[in-house]
């Protein structure tokens, strides 16, 4: 007898069959509809790009679980058994209909390696769900949540596929074929049964298990399920081209479809929450939060029936006040499985806020004025903004007939505050040594406009972005190198087709080294440990220069803390952060500083003159007395070029 298959064996009435499952699928497509409606809604089109890049790494990170393996390889592999499980059944009862109803081809070898495969795709899925139960119940994984759903729907998928065993054990228990033994898992189990009961049971349980199917897919909208599909099109859409620089008029607040399925397509799996700083230092912020209330928002806004996710609804959280708390660090993304920027829709919020005018904490309206009337969050006249550069004779690139290859950009905080201007000492002294030919703006220079984008006033953001260009245009300015990561990210980033080409000045530092115009001298020595700005870091990617930098020192010993370069730790000063007074359960500077301490290192070295006066305060309140330090890598450079002894 040639291996085969029998639809529908021992079953009657199949066309109650059909019905129910006509009755799902209008209710699956009902839901998508609705999905799809309230997307076009909020985003205002539907179109999506093609991208071939977008395309691979959609491949990549769903079929391969490139992306949920990193960082918690224990939860990616056990969402890849479940996803290939579930795709091999998928797959398999998909060829079944298409043997049944089109054409026959799933006879002799072909059956039996289609029993075969789906013997081991039904295994993994029940490993896959167990593994996951054990995680969120016994293990009891902080991240995790435990929602009605969250034990709803596995348990439902689990019982669909142990059932699913259950009724092929009858079967060959019946059957008794002699290629049986494929399907290895039905076969172990055929044995509990005897013909005769197993005969008379079997309708049942059939029916049992196709309307737990049946209603699985029925029920995939109206759950977290819809990851299913929301987090693949969220993966290709975040990968897909976008504009360069942000809108940054009249639809710079308004939501794109990426980021209307980014809400969607989440999974709640937290991983963005033990990534978030603020999150972690006992602050009510936690970006999960944030995006399931924005994806209440909008279908509250857009559908008339409100949130058709029935089981994961959830009070609607204090989205308006918390969202102030971002650092907009970039950490959410680097762990998220679907490439959710939390940040950057927190930024968009901040916009609407801003507009509104509504929810916005006074100290932050109190920087907003300062800028407004000052140029800068520092309350400081112009006049004193290059007063950094006394005795240094440097060139002011304003003056009649001033020339230089590279302009300083010192940036705001390096030219007012007290304790960052030795940032912009150090730089410059470093520049003359090594015989570089470089001006400053002096008091000429303007505020980049970082500050107000983070916050989300876009009016003075462009006011000051079109200022800077100007200025630049005005002086023929083409080389710009800056103090402040911020500064350079906002050059970088989000100045439209600049005629200038902006760097940090480590980039500057390690191409001068590159070129033979930077010789450290011996004599130092010190352990040191190098903190990664945020905007530095996870935003443009530049964590090898500073290191190469500290390693080609002489005597420098550098080790790392646990978190470093993407994983890095924010020190809580970004996004507009440094002019708040929000209260958490602990200081995220402090949390940072305590790691730095925790490597025995005797300096905390770092690139920003945010990070360095939050963590030099953070030294300060945490009682960490000398030998350990905070400096700038300025400062351990200029150290290292002169031969001075580190002074502690």
């Amino acid at each position: 007898m040639t291996p085969h298959r029998v639809m529908f064996w021992q079953i009657e009435n199949v066309w109650i069959f059909y019905v129910l499952a006509g009755l799902a699928t209008g209710l699956f497509l009902a839901g998508v509809v609705a999905y799809v409606t309230v997307w076009k809604k909020s985003s205002g089109s539907l179109e999506i790009p093609f991208s071939k890049e977008a395309l691979k790494r959609m491949t990549l990170d769903v079929f391969l679980g490139r992306r949920v393996l990193q960082g918690d390889i224990a939860a990616g592999l056990m969402h890849l058994l479940i996803f290939w499980g579930f795709l091999s059944l998928f797959i398999g009862t998909s060829l079944l209909a298409i043997h049944h109803y089109i054409f026959t081809f799933l006879e002799g070898t072909a059956h039996l390696i289609f029993s075969f495969g789906l013997e081991v795709g039904g295994l993994m899925l029940l490993i896959g769900i167990i593994w996951a139960l054990i995680r969120r119940y016994l293990q009891r994984v902080p991240r995790l949540e435990r929602r009605l759903e969250d034990a709803v729907v596995p348990l439902w998928l689990l019982l669909a596929a142990f059932s699913g065993f259950i009724l092929e054990g009858l079967r060959l228990t019946v059957e008794q074929p002699p290629w049986g033994v494929w399907s290895f898992v039905g076969w172990r189990l055929s044995g509990l049964f005897s013909p005769a009961g197993a005969e008379c049971l079997y309708p049942y349980l059939w029916w049992g298990h196709t309307v737990l199917c049946l209603g699985f897919i029925a029920v995939i909208p109206y759950t977290k399920l819809f990851h299913i599909m929301g987090a693949p099109a969220g993966i290709y859409l975040q990968g897909a081209s976008k504009p360069t620089v942000p809108a940054m008029e009249e639809d710079a607040g308004e939501f794109d479809l990426g980021d209307a399925i980014f809400f969607d397509g989440c999974m709640r799996c937290g991983r963005c929450v033990e990534a978030c700083p603020s999150t972690g230092a006992g602050e009510p912020f936690a970006p999960r939060d944030f995006v399931q209330a924005m994806r209440q928002a909008l279908w509250q806004e857009h559908f008339p029936l409100g949130d058709i996710r029935f089981m994961g609804r959830k009070e609607e959280n204090k989205m308006d006040e918390n969202l102030w708390y971002c650092t907009t660090c970039r950490a959410c993304l680097e762990v998220c499985p679907v490439y959710g920027a939390a940040f950057e829709v927190v930024s968009k919020k901040r916009v609407l806020a801003v507009e509104e005018g509504t929810q916005i904490p006074k100290l932050m309206n109190q920087t907003l004025e300062k800028l407004f009337k000052y140029n800068n969050p520092w309350e400081s006249s112009k006049r004193k903004r290059g007063a950094w550069a006394d005795g240094l004779e440097l060139i002011d690139l304003t003056k009649r007939g001033a020339e230089a290859d590279l302009c300083y950009f010192a940036g705001c905080t390096t030219s007012f505050d007290d304790s960052a201007q030795v940032i912009a000492r150090s730089f410059s002294k470093v520049l003359q040594i090594a015989g570089v030919n470089f001006g400053i703006l002096g008091k000429k220079e303007p505020c980049c406009g970082d500050i107000a984008r983070r916050v989300g006033e876009l009016g003075l953001f462009e006011e000051q972005r079109e200022g800077s260009e100007e200025l630049f245009d005005k002086y023929g300015i083409t080389e710009v190198a800056t103090s402040s990561p911020h500064c350079f990210h906002t050059f970088k980033n989000e100045y439209p087709e600049t005629s200038f080409r902006a760097r940090h000045y480590t980039q500057i530092l390690r191409a001068l080294m590159a070129d033979g115009k930077l010789r450290f001298k011996k004599g130092m020595e010190a352990t040191v440990t190098y903190h990664d700005p945020c905007y530095l870091g996870r935003h443009n990617r530049i964590f090898d220069e500073p290191r190469e930098i500290i390693r080609a020192i002489p005597g420098i010993s550098l080790t790392e803390m646990n978190h470093y370069r993407a994983d890095s730790l924010c020190c809580g000063g970004g996004g507009g952060r440094m002019w708040q007074d929000l209260q958490g359960e602990v200081k995220m500077s402090e949390v940072r500083i305590r790691e730095a301490e925790a490597t025995g290192a005797e300096i905390l070295i770092t690139a920003c003159p945010l990070c360095l006066i939050m963590l030099e305060d953070a030294r300060k309140a945490v009682g960490l007395k000398e030998p350990f330090r905070v400096m700038d890598l300025n400062e351990l450079v200029l150290q290292a070029l002169i031969k001075l002894k580190i002074e502690y």
